[in-house]
């Protein structure tokens, strides 16, 4: 059963008699939507074309295309924001009312976006530009800007938005009874238990307390996508996306680090063991990643291996009765407090590349503090050191000395028949991790927009309140743009990922709701003037935070190069 989201407040009627429907402007931009796509898969497939091999896409081909790759990635990311703002995820999903000429902004400024990155990549691939021309300086586009993005229209959108000195709802989405009932609760949650505690967290760089940590373990949300089987709130068969993502939401508003966080390991770990632990290895260890006890960390990046996955050196060493483990990791978050590492190491050669990573589970003590170090009765050792940030701090990212630390054979994942399938499991586990950061991003951006809407109603400036101010009300309506696209992308990304499609739409997802946050929380700062660069103010923390969404779960580069452009590749090739 679905429940309807809350009602948005009617747009400005036009300010034109004979001026067109919002229905009829959706149709138009849909129709420009689509030649632009059109544009970018002749893009694609031109560029496919350069970088195979024997019909298939070469690795180092791509990489000598990497603008082009790069520039494509994020021009999916923004078509595949606006159709779906646009008509939603299903016939009752498009967006109407004030979501509806939100989606119709946020689908102008994508269109010049669009248009700006395929005009240098079209450039670069020297192809015929007659179709560019036609749409970018064709009559429907124009005919879509004068309506749209004129400085009286955004200016009377922005007012809708924050009418009162509240922002309305926007990007909303039907959401089933379950789903909306939790997110509810988790935003009464975020807002009387974690928002007291977020300041004092950052500003004192704290680890998370169980003041805060115990009753989300109360609440189940360390179980979210485990199996009611196994102890989790997910159906069988499901992996509870919209869910993850509503609870996410909802607890990011309060804090990143503090709250909204906290599932993103479970999150990957648990998809992990659900796609390649053995069932006495999901039977012993789903029930208490569910229960939150243990807490756990994923230690995959290495010093000199960043994002690329198949350089990873820290090696698992075969000795009688397990593995010893030799190398180190960094910017593992959690991992002090954490009582279980999903640890990423080669157990094969080097030349092996990704297929000769496994996953080892390894178990350790929980330690509160900024540093800690284990050292086994026969001289193994494990050490961590927390790593200084700028934010995102309560949950610390820790660097990790592994000498010679000793873990048994049933700490391999799938067991022997896990071996070289390392890479392959940490991918099922962090195509839920990205869509879980979207949902993070998404919640990040809801609080820093409420949080300037109020602030700028407040505030006097030159006579007057800021949020009468005609640039105030225009950045307030495309900040409302962005986050509603943003939203309604996530959510449904979300919804076809339970239904079994859609893993590299969590990457694309993840690149576009991460770099927006950024400028959603600059924006909001800067709309709090000095009192933005405060730290008592919640904005300052917010725009810290974000600022390390488009790092990790995938740096910003490597998922638009490596995950998003290769795969439109891949697609392109396969049609052309």
């Amino acid at each position: 059963m679905s429940m309807p989201a809350t009602a948005p407040s009617a747009p400005p009627a036009p300010a034109t008699a004979g001026a067109p429907s919002a229905r009829t402007l959706a149709a138009l931009a849909l129709d420009l939507l689509a030649e632009a796509q059109s544009l970018q898969d002749a893009a694609l497939q031109a560029l496919a074309r350069r970088c195979a091999v024997d019909g298939v896409v070469d690795a180092a081909h791509a990489d000598a295309w990497q603008p082009a790759c790069y520039e494509l990635a994020w021009s999916a990311a923004e078509l595949l924001a606006a159709r779906t703002g646009l008509d939603g995820d299903g016939p009752d999903a498009a967006a109407d009312g004030l979501d509806g000429a939100l989606a119709l902004l946020f689908a102008a400024d994508a269109l010049g976006s669009v248009l700006r990155r395929l005009d240098g990549v079209g450039l670069d691939l020297g192809f015929d530009r007659a179709r560019w021309l036609a749409l970018a300086g064709g009559a429907g586009l124009q005919q879509l800007r004068q309506a749209v993005v004129g400085s009286s229209s955004v200016q009377a959108l922005g007012r809708a938005v924050a009418g009162g000195g509240e922002v309305a709802e926007v990007g909303a989405v039907p959401l089933d009874a379950d789903v909306a009932m939790a997110q509810a609760s988790f935003r009464r949650f975020a807002a009387e238990q974690v928002a007291p505690w977020a300041e004092r967290i950052h500003r004192e760089d704290l680890t998370v307390p169980e003041a805060l940590l115990q009753p989300l373990r109360e609440m189940g949300v360390f179980g979210l996508s485990i199996p009611e089987a196994h102890g989790g709130s997910a159906p069988e068969g499901s992996g509870n996306a919209p869910m993850m993502v509503a609870v996410t939401e909802a607890l990011s508003e309060a804090s990143l680090a503090a709250a909204g966080s906290l599932i993103t390991r479970p999150e990957i770990l648990s998809r992990a063991l659900l796609a390649g632990g053995t069932p006495a290895q999901q039977a012993h260890w789903l029930p208490r990643i569910a229960r939150g006890e243990p807490l756990c960390a994923i230690a995959i990046t290495e010093p000199d291996a960043g994002s690329d996955v198949a350089a990873l050196a820290l090696r698992a060493q075969r000795v009688p009765g397990g593995w010893r483990l030799i190398g180190a990791k960094t910017w593992c978050t959690l991992a002090g407090k954490a009582g279980l590492l999903m640890v990423v190491a080669r157990t094969g050669d080097a030349a092996a590349g990704h297929r000769g990573l496994s996953i080892l589970l390894v178990e350790k003590s929980a330690f509160e503090g900024h540093a800690f170090e284990l050292t086994q009765p026969d001289g193994g050792r494990l050490s961590g050191r927390a790593i200084p940030t700028l934010g995102y701090r309560g949950m610390h990212s820790f660097d990790l000395a592994f000498d010679g630390f000793f873990v048994p054979d049933a700490a391999l994942l799938g067991g022997e028949a896990g071996l070289g399938r390392g890479f392959y499991f940490t991918m099922a586990g962090m195509v839920g991790g990205r869509l879980q950061t979207a949902a993070r991003a998404c919640g990040v951006m809801r609080a820093a927009l409420r949080a300037a809407v109020r602030y700028s109603a407040e505030r006097r400036v030159f006579g007057a309140a800021l949020a009468d101010m005609p640039l105030t009300q225009a950045k307030t309506a495309r900040l409302a743009a962005q986050v509603a696209a943003c939203r309604r992308l996530t959510y449904a990304v979300a919804r076809r990922l339970e239904a079994g499609g859609a893993p590299m739409e969590a990457s694309l997802v993840k690149l576009l709701a991460c770099r927006t946050a950024e400028t959603v929380t600059r924006e909001a700062m800067q709309l709090h003037g000095g009192m933005g660069y405060a730290e008592e103010m919640a904005v300052s923390r917010w725009f810290v935070d974000a600022r390390v969404l488009s790092i990790f779960e995938g740096a910003e580069e490597t998922l638009a190069l490596k995950v998003v452009a290769r795969s439109l590749l891949d697609d392109a090739l396969k049609a052309g």
